[in-house]
């Protein structure tokens, strides 16, 4: 691959050579990039087609409405809450939506029995099957289809479900209210608007971002665009493009380097190794969303920049988990906390897992080195920045004596978005997008080719026993059309997360019993606390930026810190023991303030070939998050919120402020005595890890120390996957710093194969 730069610097147009056919990949100018990135968001927002049939639609529509159904409204309340509580799903259209997303978005191991409950739901014996006795009408012929079933009946018999004996009716449960409620909270009309975000006291996006966009004309094309459009391969035309992609031989590229992933880990690689002077060309199956292409609304927002368009969960829809799918990956969309590995996991991977890297000169200084990329500022951040949730957080520890600690993030501490889950419009939060990737677009050495998926890693037989990467095959899609890549390359990296790594590892054919096992996943529960008199909205403000601590002897505790919850994944979240209970829950969304305990988990999960995962907590970290829901619980009563309660399917909850002591510690005492593995609440992951991990031989992981396979030589892990164990707090930067770690083991070997003074010039 050869990379000439343009005579013209201010479109900085690049063209690689390829082949054997020529084919152009070109970056820049401005104009035409947001045109790209333009086409590519409209395309992503575009709804999918409902494939369903008649019979499972009639199912859908019932559920929906029994979910959120049309409720007689008091006349005291305002007219936008009369409206909420007078509007059900089906009169907005919520049934059509979540059937095009069921035909066409979702992915899960299990679909294919959601599809036949609904199709069971339509016949009377199966109503009677799933249903029970509650399904019977008291006149002949009695059975009843699902839909015929009165709603106050069928509201019985779903709650019913939710605290089911068979999980199978259990996972039912889950599953539709997730995904009605979810989907009925973020849909929008011909303006951008909900028909519910009135009467929740709810903005929609950042009001911010309007001026935002009103005053982009004057700014420069990184400022409105990003930094990094001149290094998007925005145009790849081969003649094989005019061929059906199944028939055509894929297109190749030379690079000195491939990475697969551009997130925490690709990211970092991507960008060392291209300041050291080494083409790379990333590989990111999801867009680049730019700054001023940020719509800032949750629905939009999940389906452009997160894995499985926001509906990612275990194989039994016991977690709900999120990652992130853009250019940037989980440093795009995460609330920007930036921890440096905890001493006591440095010693415990040093000395239990023999692992030298950890507790050295050299990780110590790729932590030092990632912070200062990212700008991570420390120290407490001004009170009128921080959320609601946070300052309940600090003031109920203030009042119970329990030590808060300040959250090292990387961005200003003034910087006060509660949207950053869906992208920052202005830049501040120094992600991969705005830090390694912008090195590597300076470098002049790389491009970033987006909506590119990895099918496999290619590899061959050198020698006795010795298989050799040799790039990357990919699936290139631009607009309407696909086509293959063979990216032939002298070193591959894969960083494309703990999900999905372990995927394409096995997609390629390699066979160590240890790619996919061991995946941790930071299991979360959440606990409310409702604030009718304060000022602040439960959205707005800096999102996580203090914590607690619940301390265990072994080093797997937990931490309580803040989430940032817009409607539709409080909704998704907000137990539902009625129709009337939950509708009434979500008027007060605004003042409703969340706290969240994030274990180390000690157990572990599966993710297989297909990319299903398998999670079941260990009985022990089940016991830690009891102790830190104890611990939420009277932090939200020290802050003093009216009432209080859990996630869990029963909707615990108690007037703080007017029941006894007696009765709040009864409350306390069955709260902590429920049981959390059951499906009985919402569990949450934001951090994957592990499933390739590193250690000291083949047999017990499936990367050395330096990220390298031990199957295939040439070939590096630079992600979550490759991480020893649980953290026990964000991992972005000990992702980084691992990955500049591996960066520096790559520039070894290349420097080895690769003498300095033939390296093309650009």
């Amino acid at each position: 691959m050869e990379l000439l730069n343009s005579e013209n610097q201010s479109e900085r147009d690049v063209k690689i050579r390829m082949t054997p056919e020529r084919a152009l990949l070109s970056r820049g100018p401005a104009d035409k990039v947001a045109e790209n990135i333009a086409t590519e968001q409209n395309r992503l927002q575009t709804q999918p087609k409902n494939r369903l049939t008649a019979r499972e639609m009639e199912s859908i529509t019932a559920l929906c409405d029994t979910f959120v159904p049309s409720i007689k409204a008091s006349l005291e309340c305002s007219i936008s809450t009369q409206a909420f509580y007078e509007t059900s799903a089906s009169m907005v259209g919520t049934p059509e939506i979540l059937g095009g997303y069921l035909s066409e978005k979702l992915r899960h191991p299990l679909l294919w029995l959601l599809r036949t409950a609904l199709w069971l739901l339509s016949t009377w014996y199966g109503t009677f099957i799933l249903c029970g006795i509650k399904s019977l009408s008291g006149n002949f012929p009695y059975f009843q289809r699902f839909s015929q079933v009165e709603v106050k009946h069928r509201e019985e018999i779903v709650l019913n479900w939710s605290l089911s004996y068979f999980t199978i009716l259990r996972m039912l449960f889950r599953a539709m209210k997730f995904l009605v409620h979810l989907i009925y909270f973020t849909q929008l009309d011909e303006s951008n608007q909900n028909h519910a975000w009135k009467a929740l006291d709810y903005c929609g996006p950042d009001p911010g971002h309007a001026d935002q966009i009103t005053i982009s004309n004057s700014q420069s094309d990184a400022d409105r665009l990003g930094p990094l459009y001149q290094a998007l391969a925005y145009n790849l035309r081969p003649p094989q493009l005019l061929l059906p992609a199944k028939k055509s031989k894929p297109t190749t590229i030379s690079c000195d380097v491939v990475v697969v992933g551009s997130g925490a880990g690709g990211g970092v690689v991507a960008g060392v190794l291209a300041h050291a002077g080494y083409k790379v060309i990333i590989l990111e199956k999801g867009g680049y969303n730019a700054r001023s292409n940020l719509s800032l609304l949750e629905g939009p927002s999940l389906d452009q920049m997160y894995e499985a368009n926001g509906f990612l969960a275990t194989d039994d829809m016991g977690m709900l988990i999120l990652a992130g799918s853009t250019v940037g990956g989980g440093t795009a969309i995460n609330w920007s906390a930036s921890f440096r590995t905890p001493d006591h996991v440095i010693s415990e991977w040093k000395n239990e897992h023999g692992l030298d890297l950890f507790g050295s000169e050299a990780y110590a200084e790729a932590m030092d080195i990632v912070c200062n990329r990212m700008g991570v500022e420390t120290g407490k951040v001004p009170p009128e920045c921080e959320s609601l949730s946070t300052s309940v957080l600090r003031r109920g520890c203030r009042e119970l004596g329990h030590k808060v600690n300040d959250i090292p993030c990387n961005a200003p501490r003034n910087h006060d978005c509660g949207w950053c889950c869906f992208g920052c419009r202005r830049g501040h939060k120094k992600g991969t997008q705005e830090t390694w990737l912008v090195d590597l677009l300076e470098s002049g050495k790389g491009v970033i080719l987006t909506g590119c998926k990895a099918i496999r890693v290619a590899h061959e037989e050198r020698g006795h026993r010795r298989r050799v990467a040799t790039g990357v095959l990919c699936q290139y899609g631009h607009g309407n059309s696909d086509m293959t890549l063979f990216v032939e390359s002298k070193m591959t990296v894969v960083a494309c997360g703990a999900i999905n790594t372990p995927v394409l590892l096995k997609r390629s054919g390699l066979k160590n019993p240890n790619i996919g096992k061991h995946l941790r996943l930071h299991p979360v529960v959440m606990a409310w606390g409702h604030f009718p008199y304060c000022e602040k909205k439960s959205y707005e403000g800096a999102i996580l930026t203090a914590m607690a601590k619940v301390k265990s002897k072994d080093g797997y505790g937990a931490v309580i810190q803040t989430p940032s919850l817009h409607p539709g994944m409080f909704s998704a979240l907000t137990p539902w023991v009625s129709s009337a209970d939950f509708k009434f829950q979500m008027t007060r969304f605004s003042r409703t303030a969340h706290i969240f305990t994030l274990v180390r988990d000690r157990g572990s999960g599966t993710v297989d070939s297909s990319g299903y995962i398998r999670y079941r907590m260990d009985p022990r970290d089940e016991l830690t998050l009891k102790k830190g829901i104890e611990k939420m619980i009277r932090i939200m009563e020290a802050a003093g919120a009216e009432e209080i309660g859990t996630q869990h399917c029963k909707g615990d909850k108690v007037r703080a402020k007017s029941v006894s002591s007696h009765d709040f510690e009864e409350f306390v005492k069955t709260v902590k005595g429920r049981d959390y593995r059951g499906l009985t609440t919402p569990i949450c992951s934001a951090h994957q890890m592990g499933s390739c991990r590193m250690g000291k031989n083949e047999k017990t992981s499936v990367v050395d120390e330096r990220g390298e396979s031990w199957e295939v030589e040439g070939l590096y892990l630079a992600d979550s996957s490759i991480v020893p164990t649980a953290i026990g707090v964000n991992p972005m930067v000990t992702i980084q710093s691992i990955a500049y770690c591996v960066s520096q083991s790559i520039l070894q070997e290349l420097r080895r194969k690769i003498p300095k003074q033939s390296k093309a010039n650009v």
